[in-house]
């Protein structure tokens, strides 16, 4: 399983759109085959930062699943417009995982 990370900063003013459309433009991301779920976490010391995190069986999934599909260009529409400075999005694959509940 492959982890997909985006820090986004939204400016203060646009944050209850921003989180109104995401959950608009989260319904996109989910029928693409390899995607096995999202999250998106709001910073405590920067209430404009936001941490999405998304998880794939692989990376083509993201790389060319999602961003080759006609819900990406729907999700970018509702979303890439709110991001100052445009996110670097990185993945990420487990190496340990603590067996502690």
């Amino acid at each position: 399983m492959i982890l997909e990370s985006a820090q986004l900063c939204v400016k203060e003013e646009n944050q209850t759109d921003f989180e109104r459309d995401f959950k608009i433009a989260s319904k996109y991301i989910c029928t693409i085959d390899g995607y096995k779920g999202h999250t998106l976490h709001k910073c405590l010391e920067d209430s404009g930062k936001y941490l999405l995190l998304v998880q794939w069986e692989k990376l083509e999934d993201h790389t060319i699943g999602f961003r080759q599909s006609e819900g990406y260009l729907k999700w970018k529409e509702l979303l890439h417009h709110y991001y100052d400075p445009f996110p670097v999005v990185e993945y990420y694959q487990k190496v340990f995982e603590s067996d502690l509940a």
